[in-house]
């Protein structure tokens, strides 16, 4: 068809399974826990009448709620549907540039599909044989750069001290920071905002404070750099986040004590699990996610994917070169994670 030369094709990112029975679910990285009570609380007393109105444009509720929580001025904060969609937004920012951009070769698959849909060159650099991504291979010529921070789907940490080698050695291009696991270990680069005009942190309310249904993400960064992502938020879509999210956004951050309770549990539940898979002759990159990345010799991870998902167990695995040797677990109840390790004792003995 003649108008097809005219459509943006793009291969698409691919999420993991959403199995609609009850299974254990350890595929997408979500928190086994519910949300604070104090967002059922704001969840039961909703004005329904008050969806009839658009909600504020500027997310002004929620923005002054996280200025406050993480001690910066209101117009450092952004404020977009999930994580994702903020780091679409600032790919469509801050990377119109004709360099290419740099992301690391195994990191969030997102990155690269973003950059296929705004047209974005980019290079992949290549984490090393460990895992580990390398400040010094960022030293070149760039239109920008983002990485996770802990990695996905590694799990691994870079020092506070990589971070910002990487920060100050590209003064010209805009370093993005994605922070969507840092409350499970890592050092956030937040400290580093007051210094660095070219630094910009994304966070999100999906794993830790178990709001993934609500869609909720946010940037902070220098006033400049958030000045240009609303200029361009505005230009696209002036009422991103819904009135519910914004309301429950706030209501979590005003319930510290079970953020902090429930991430403890899950940051638990992780180290007894790579104990309890070292022991099954499983290795891995040191998480300090709410997953972990393992691969057993000998063992094809696909086969042990499909074995446990015929069991209602359901991990991630990736059919990529490197990544398809592993298998990515998210961690769940101290109750599930023992039923896996079960359940893999098992498949081990009798099929492995």
């Amino acid at each position: 068809m003649s108008f097809e030369k005219n459509i943006r094709t793009v291969v698409p990112y691919t999420p993991g399974e959403q199995p609609q029975r009850r299974v254990i679910k350890l595929n997408t990285n979500e928190s086994p826990y519910a949300p604070s009570p104090k967002v059922a609380e704001v969840l039961h007393s909703f004005d329904a009448d008050s969806l009839r109105r658009y909600p504020q444009p500027d997310c002004h509720v929620l923005t002054e709620a996280l200025a406050a929580y993480h001690h910066v001025e209101e117009d450092q904060v952004f404020v977009g549907v999930g994580s994702d969609d903020v780091l679409s937004m600032c790919f469509l920012t801050f990377f119109a540039g004709e360099k290419p951009i740099l992301f690391p070769d195994i990191t969030y698959s997102f990155y690269e599909v973003w950059a296929a849909v705004y047209r974005i060159p980019f290079i992949k650099v290549s984490l090393t044989d460990q895992f580990e991504l390398r400040p010094e291979d960022y030293r070149r010529e760039n239109g920008g750069i983002v990485f996770a921070n802990p990695n996905a789907p590694t799990g691994k940490a870079m020092s506070l001290t990589g971070v910002e080698q990487i920060i100050k050695e590209n003064p010209d291009s805009v370093v993005i920071v994605d922070e969507a696991y840092v409350d499970f270990g890592g050092e956030s680069a937040l400290p580093l905002i007051s210094r660095y005009d070219n630094l910009l942190i994304t966070r999100t309310m999906s794993k830790a404070r178990a709001l993934a249904g609500m869609r909720i993400g946010y940037a902070l960064g220098s006033k400049k750099l958030i000045r240009y992502l609303n200029d361009v938020k505005f230009s696209v879509n002036s009422y991103t986040v819904n009135a519910p999210s914004l309301a429950v956004g706030v209501a979590s951050l005003e319930d510290e004590r079970y953020f902090r309770e429930t991430t403890a549990k899950t940051i638990a539940t992780r180290e007894w699990t790579k104990e309890q898979l070292k022991k099954l002759g499983f290795f891995f990159p040191d998480s300090q996610t709410n997953f972990i990345f393992a691969s057993r010799p000998g063992t094809s991870a696909e086969r042990l994917f499909e074995q446990l998902k015929q069991r209602d167990i359901y991990v991630r695995y990736f059919r990529q070169p490197v990544l398809d040797q592993y298998l990515r677990i998210t961690i769940g109840t101290q109750q599930e994670m023992e039923t896996l390790i079960r359940e893999l004792e098992t498949l081990l003995k009798k099929n492995f």
